[in-house]
């Protein structure tokens, strides 16, 4: 018999270790898809692959851009001019 919990511990060790390649995966997967229905699910496709960024640690998506430091407030940023 197999043993669910063992498994799914092992599944989450690897995407800790490789989660570049699990996010590169799972990306190419969904645009697959994605194609195959012609953008139909586009939107739960796109939850998917957001999912799978948070498991690579190499991903700069995230990291403020080279022209916005973190001392200037974005556009959502309530301390900024506009805030309160």
């Amino acid at each position: 018999m197999v043993n669910l919990g063992k498994l799914a511990q092992k599944a989450k060790d690897f995407a800790d270790k490789n989660g570049d390649k699990v996010a590169s995966a799972v990306n190419k997967a969904t645009d697959a898809v994605d194609k195959k229905t012609k953008g139909k699910y586009s939107d739960k496709l796109e939850k998917i692959d957001e999912a799978a960024k948070k498991l690579d640690k190499t991903a700069k998506d995230d990291a403020p851009s080279a022209d916005s430091g973190p001392d200037e407030p974005g556009p959502a940023d309530p301390t900024g001019p506009t805030g309160a």
